[in-house]
């Protein structure tokens, strides 16, 4: 820092041409000092891929303290060194949507590529508690949103499990639960939560002056509202006042909107909405979205969703899959099924309109993860390696790039503004966090299926979390716990 103010001072007396071999020497010697000093981890001779700086280049990666202390062109000696020469290295993946958060489906993710799991859609009640049982015991780093939907069902002591089945998806509130669901989402936000989650899909009987409410006390806190919006009613083309009701309520409250899922809910609007979403945002509003690249999705059998499906033809019954058991249901089943509880497997969208979401410059990348005990959704484990090798390597509809700025910065500036430490992710430069994937670009691919859902995938070399190696090789490494909490400033 001296040097810089006594730079500063001669700068009137010196030459232009001076100043340049002045500031020529002080980066070599910055350069050979870094290349002198020995890092904890070295990740060497990868090609180092940083969404934010543009940059694309061979470069080496010195690592000490959980955070980049170097990117140099040059050698580096670490302790500890990964050897990445054909191989790309990018920030690690941020996945804003990811419901499964333990043992097992950190492991999933974290062979997928992704450094930072976050259940944000549906989200957790009480935040201080959903921190503390996984401080010290995660793969990856975590996070969550405070949730209306858990939040209205426990103040309306509701039984279902993740989503609602009794009165929180079917009966309006009162006074007083709505201001008891208020004062408790509040409590989330002060308590660090990322966000706030919300699924009128699931809460089908909160009212539009609800669901504004908590856009309006979200907008207090700056937080991002990640919403899986309602069916629009009658269903079809040209409809989609599930998806106007949120837009709405972002243009008039000023809180910053995320669709969770376009793909999915958007049914066939996909394009339309994807197109309002670019013109709000010409305009100025704060909106964004996402999308995974499968056209099944999965929920619980017993949400909102499926209320009065007892009559459908026979068809739309053998078109649903229960994973626990790799059925396809009956109308039988169906009902039992219902009864029971459960997650099931269903018809999302086509081809054609995954694939739209997936390519548009508009959607980040996030998989609507959940897996248990093995059985679930492919996505959990699949979707990142799917798009990096379908997309981009074999269908040439992404570029590489954009691909993972999808994957990383994207969502980090989703959240930055209300939990700035998202700063420091999502990006390859020095004082980053050093959460970085080193994958095979000609060889990453997904085996997740709808059958093996467990299926780790391929190509994933190398990946670190805060400094430290949870996939080394193309192996999950054991007994390490280096994630983090990912959480707002705490302001009470």
């Amino acid at each position: 820092m001296p040097f810089l103010t006594n730079l500063m001072r001669w700068r009137p007396a010196l030459s232009g041409a001076a100043l340049l071999v002045l500031c020529a020497s002080v980066c070599a010697d910055k350069a050979v000092l870094a290349e002198n000093e020995t890092y904890e981890v070295v990740i060497a001779n990868g090609r180092v891929m940083d969404p934010e700086s543009g940059l694309d280049a061979a470069r080496s990666l010195g690592i000490s303290g959980g955070k980049i202390r170097v990117v140099t062109a040059g050698a580096l000696k670490g302790k500890q060194t990964f050897d990445a020469r054909g191989l790309a290295v990018a920030p690690g993946f941020i996945d804003l949507h990811q419901h499964g958060q333990d043992a097992e489906n950190y492991a999933a993710k974290a062979a997928d590529g992704v450094t930072t799991a976050l259940e944000l859609e549906v989200g957790v009640v009480d935040v201080d508690q959903w921190y503390e049982e996984r401080e010290g015991k995660a793969l990856i780093n975590y996070g969550a949103s405070v949730g209306h939907i858990p939040v209205r069902m426990a103040v309306m002591h509701d039984p279902g499990g993740l989503l609602p089945s009794g009165d929180a998806a079917h009966r309006v509130g009162t006074k007083a639960e709505l201001e008891e669901i208020s004062a408790l989402l509040e409590k989330g936000l002060k308590r660090g939560g990322l966000a706030v989650g919300l699924g009128p899909a699931y809460t089908e009987a909160a009212t539009n002056q609800e669901i504004l409410d908590v856009f309006r006390l979200a907008a207090k806190y700056h937080a991002s509202c990640h919403v899986h919006i309602r069916a629009s009613a009658p269903a079809g083309e040209g409809n989609f006042n599930g998806f106007e009701e949120v837009m709405a309520a972002a243009a008039i409250t000023g809180a910053p909107l995320h669709v969770v899922h376009i793909q999915s809910t958007g049914g066939l609007n996909v394009a339309q909405e994807l197109q309002m979403i670019a013109e709000a945002r010409s305009r100025g509003m704060d909106v964004t979205t996402e999308s995974y690249p499968y056209t099944m999705g999965m929920t619980s059998i017993q949400a909102a969703l499926y209320d009065h499906k007892e009559e459908e033809p026979d068809g739309y019954y053998v078109s649903l899959l229960w994973p626990a058991t790799g059925e396809h249901l009956t109308k039988e089943s169906f009902l039992r099924y219902r009864r029971q509880g459960g997650m099931v497997i269903a018809p999302a969208n086509t081809p054609e309109n995954v694939r739209a979401a997936v390519v548009s410059p508009l959607t980040m990348i996030a998989s609507d993860g959940h897996l248990a005990k093995g059985k679930g959704h492919p996505r959990t484990a699949g979707t990142y390696a799917l798009v990096l090798g379908r997309y981009v390597r074999e269908e040439k509809a992404l570029t590489l790039m954009d691909a993972l700025r999808k994957m990383t910065l994207m969502p980090a500036q989703r959240l930055e503004k209300h939990a700035p430490m998202f700063k420091d992710k999502g990006r390859i430069r020095v004082g980053a966090d050093a959460d970085i994937t080193v994958f095979d670009p000609g060889r990453v691919i997904d085996k997740a299926t709808y059958e093996k859902p467990l299926q780790y995938s391929q190509g994933i070399q190398f990946v670190l979390v805060n400094g430290v190696a949870v996939v080394k090789d193309g192996q999950l490494v054991d007994g390490v716990f280096p994630g983090r909490a990912a959480r707002a400033p705490i302001s009470q």
